[in-house]
């Protein structure tokens, strides 16, 4: 596996040539689509099949039930955990299925493919919204505490489930012990019965940490009571926020760094952003909102406006600008933009992190969209756990 960055009068043809790899692998690894335009500055994975894994790690990924099941069949060989998202709850402890689609299917293909389907639990209530008073009111009953646990247990084993991810966020500080006590008691439950229990992580990069994402969760107490967790290093850069990398790597190493204080290193799997967003500018914080859009998406947004790719070496991440037009004659208007998103460069970046600290693995946020460079580029850096 080799990156090659475009540069002025670069073609397909002429890069296949140079790195004596087939242009037709070139072409289908990274996605071209005809004519096959390429952007200045644009990162290509070049693939000559020489495998070098020195470790195995875990691989998971978040998705939808309205996945495409096309993207799910060619994502879950690169998967040993798939996490259905999401299953909700009310506050006497009954299970909300997944508002979007029913989830059997993707179960089946999960087994099908020798990966472990896994139920999301988020503190979703009837209105499909995250609720922190769902979550004070059922961690600090024990009946509907549970009664919850009781019904999750019951779904496992109805559907399938081999294990349970808890993905709760914006857990009021009061909640903190009580939100351990919840997990403890879901992973002693589930491992009872043969099941594991994971945990999502607010990226804190201290205990002290202030605000209403990081002060209700415990590192060191959460790692020691859950199988394992995902670091949620991602959303740095968000769809309200100022223009940035999605997932900087110097602050991704910061967290990863915190975490390896409280929590073992083989119990800790890295966040990975599957996403960019793109910016209107100038940015107005309260008013500009950043659309969501896939990684192969950016760079034929690059294309299709001669932008030029450019890569920032602090948050080994790429951007670049350009800017749209809508209207005719005097009533045209010219919008700037911003787009940050991933490559095959930030990912490698992000790889090395885990390596280099001999984590778990890692676990994308989301799959919904298919990145074929960036699986694999995964799997020719590790083997996947099955």
């Amino acid at each position: 596996m080799e990156i090659y960055i475009v540069k002025y009068g670069d073609s397909v043809d002429s890069i296949a040539a140079a790195m004596g790899v087939d242009v037709g692998t070139l072409i289908y690894d990274n996605q071209l689509i005809y004519p096959y335009a390429l952007v200045i500055g644009q990162a290509l994975l070049i693939n000559r099949y020489t495998r070098d894994a020195s470790r195995s790690i875990s691989v998971g990924g978040y998705a939808y039930p309205f996945i495409s099941p096309w993207v799910l069949d060619q994502t879950l060989p690169f998967l040993s955990e798939l996490y259905i998202f999401s299953y909700g709850f009310t506050a006497q402890g009954e299970l909300i299925p997944p508002a979007y689609g029913e989830d059997d299917w993707m179960i089946a293909a999960a087994l099908r493919f020798g990966t472990q389907p896994i139920l999301t639990l988020t503190p979703f209530d009837e209105n499909g919204n995250f609720n922190n008073q769902l979550i004070h009111s059922v961690v600090n009953d024990p009946d509907d505490r549970d009664n919850l646990i009781g019904n999750l247990l019951q779904i496992m084993y109805e559907k399938g489930y081999q294990g349970v991810d808890i993905d709760f966020e914006y857990i009021l500080a009061e909640d903190r012990d009580a939100f351990t006590a919840f997990v403890w008691q879901v992973a002693e439950t589930m491992r009872a019965n043969g099941f594991h229990t994971s945990v999502a992580l607010a990226p804190k990069t201290s205990s002290e940490q202030a605000g209403l994402l990081y002060e209700g969760k415990d590192y060191r107490a959460l790692g020691e009571v859950a199988d394992h967790v995902l670091l949620m290093t991602y959303e740095w850069g968000y769809t309200y926020g100022p223009p940035m990398a999605v997932a900087p790597i110097h602050q991704v190493r910061r967290v990863v760094e915190y975490a390896l204080t409280q929590i073992p290193s083989q119990k800790i799997n890295l966040g990975i952003p599957n996403y960019g967003y793109d910016w209107p500018l100038p940015f107005v914080r309260g008013t500009t909102k950043a659309r969501t859009i896939g990684n192969i998406e950016a760079v034929r947004i690059a294309a299709a406006n001669d932008a030029v790719i450019e890569f920032d070496d602090l948050s080994q991440s790429p951007f670049f600008f350009y800017t749209d037009r809508s209207g005719t004659g005097e009533n045209t208007v010219y919008t700037g933009h911003e787009v940050w998103f991933e490559d095959v460069r930030s990912l490698q970046a992000k790889f090395d992190l885990i390596r280099e600290y001999d984590l778990r693995g890692c676990g994308y946020w989301q799959i919904m969209q298919w990145f074929r460079a960036n699986w694999l580029l995964l799997a020719y850096q590790f083997y996947i756990l099955k």
